[in-house]
């Protein structure tokens, strides 16, 4: 069997993202400077999201009252990981963590492409019904996006696995799930390098 190339690795890490069965990932924060007893401190935790974006970037259901966004608030760049592995994880299945920023679009009805995120949000996590954003919800919600900028794969442990950074471009770029490609939402394009390295589309 030939060695996994990066090229591999980023097609393997948009299945796993696009075709996740719980689309549930690890996200990971740090808690703010000001924070009373665990500033700077990492915090994780399981946290839903949707491939809704033909470009990799996931849908989120933003609500202030966790944790999560509570740090990523407080966060300069409102940055943050997911992690997201098999379905059966072992050793030699291939697990990924991508490293971004969280945009809050917290004006309901400016939420860029709505209908067509919810819809996607829902057909992945129907039980979310109840906390969409709008006038019922329990709690205030809003619709986020978080845009990745770094990509860590590793393939699985043994020498034909590529475990190293996938280059943002390849990862937008990998042919996504069928489903997320219909809905045609752009999302974000991250350009690696210099200051101003968002560019909306």
């Amino acid at each position: 069997m030939a060695k996994e190339t990066v090229e591999d690795a980023a097609k393997l890490t948009r299945k796993l993202v696009d075709h996740a069965t719980e689309a549930v990932g690890i996200m990971a924060t740090v808690y703010p400077a000001d924070h009373p007893t665990l500033a700077g401190q990492p915090f994780s935790l399981q946290e839903y999201y949707a491939s809704c974006h033909s470009n990799g970037s996931l849908t989120l259901l933003f609500l202030p009252i966790s944790r999560h966004s509570q740090n990523i608030i407080h966060s300069p760049t409102h940055s943050a990981s997911i992690s997201i592995g098999s379905e059966h994880p072992t050793a030699s299945r291939p697990r990924v963590s991508l490293i971004g920023n969280v945009t809050v679009f917290n004006k309901l009805d400016e939420t860029p492409n709505r209908g067509e995120i919810e819809s996607c949000y829902i057909a992945k996590h129907p039980d979310a019904k109840w906390w969409l954003p709008g006038p019922r919800e329990p709690h205030v919600a809003y619709w986020a996006r978080f845009d990745p900028h770094t990509i860590y794969f590793v393939g699985g442990f043994g020498d034909r696995h590529y475990i190293g950074y996938v280059p943002l471009e390849l990862y937008q770029s990998a042919t996504p799930a069928q489903d997320t490609a219909s809905l045609q939402v752009a999302g974000r394009i991250m350009v690696q390098g210099g200051d101003d390295y968002l560019q909306s589309i």
